[in-house]
């Protein structure tokens, strides 16, 4: 059963009444409904293209919080092979919000490392949300540093709401391995591509994608504040979300534009979640593109060209 977003109502029920002639049909083989049906898939075709050709920053944010959008564990099992994952910090726990291990990636060893949200009320609960805990980012750390002592390119799958703001997280200082991760992430000599896969959400995605390349997927978001964060601090109205959406300029257009995104991945109309393997290829077809654009630069030129990207950030504007 598809899960419509709240702009996707006059979809549904054009795609809804189609489907109940597809059901009466096959209970009465007598009836004749193609041409019915075909005519109504057309409507829904034209009005999803419609819907999605000129989408606002906040149903962008929908689009990206989607619960059937591919997921980090779907993009691991489907482009990369030997996937060894490896687990806890070696320090206090194993955080099961962040996944990450040894793999292969078009036959080369690489090591992925992603947010992964869950699929199910068990797995959300499980995973935390794609919220990671302190120990999350230092298994990210420990994980980095393997791949810098054996020469392998780091691929990360960014897609949380945020780091988790509970108090045992503080207690174990969140912050602290966050700023940590980040300045890992500036320190190793390898490759290092980052793909925005749904939500990229303050430090919590910093973390991840402080990398020579950073991707987003076309309807994937990358702030430093939910909307509706943003919302409640500037105006007191978590309700006001969608002028705190427009604010922020969180959309991969806009980020593009500003020089934080490098590539622009393109969705199936409809948005990742409509066409699941279509959008994982076309994220695939990216990575492999971003690592062969480094295949020739040794470790100090790596560290300093990422460090001199972040280091321009800010210098572009919308308006140039």
């Amino acid at each position: 059963m598809t899960n419509y977003l709240d702009f996707e109502k006059p979809l549904a029920e054009i795609e809804g009444k189609a489907e109940e002639l597809r059901a009466l049909a096959r209970q009465n083989e007598e009836m004749d409904v193609a041409d019915e049906a075909a005519a109504l898939d057309r409507k829904a075709a034209d009005l999803l293209n419609d819907l999605y050709k000129d989408l606002t920053p906040w149903r962008k944010c929908q689009v990206a919080r989607h619960p059937e959008r591919p997921h980090c564990k779907d993009y691991i099992e489907a482009l990369f092979t030997e996937y060894t994952p490896l687990a806890g910090d070696r320090n206090f726990a194993d955080d099961h919000a962040v996944m990450g291990g040894l793999a292969r990636f078009e036959g080369k060893p690489v090591m992925v490392i992603g947010h992964e949200k869950g699929t199910d009320t068990k797995s959300r609960i499980e995973r935390n949300f794609g919220m990671a805990r302190p120990e999350g980012y230092r298994k990210a750390i420990r994980l980095m540093e393997m791949a810098d002592k054996f020469g392998l390119p780091v691929v990360t799958l960014v897609d949380t709401p945020g780091a988790y703001p509970g108090k045992g997280a503080e207690e174990r200082g969140q912050s602290e391995a966050i700023a940590r991760s980040t300045e890992k992430c500036l320190q190793i000599g390898v490759p290092l591509v980052s793909i925005v896969i749904g939500e990229g959400g303050s430090g919590g995605a910093v973390a991840f994608a402080t990398a020579n390349r950073v991707a987003m997927l076309e309807h994937s978001v990358y702030s430093v504040i939910s909307p509706e964060g943003c919302a409640s601090i500037l105006w007191k109205d978590a309700e006001k979300m969608r002028e705190a959406a427009e604010a922020l300029r969180l959309t991969a257009q806009d980020l593009n534009k500003l020089g934080v995104a490098d590539v622009i991945i393109e969705e199936p109309s409809g948005g990742a979640h409509r066409d699941r393997q279509t959008t994982i290829k076309s994220v695939g077809n990216a990575i492999s593109g971003m690592l062969k654009e480094m295949d020739n630069q040794g470790p100090r030129e790596l560290i300093k060209s990422r460090r001199e990207k972040f280091l321009k950030l800010g210098d572009k504007g919308l308006a140039a």
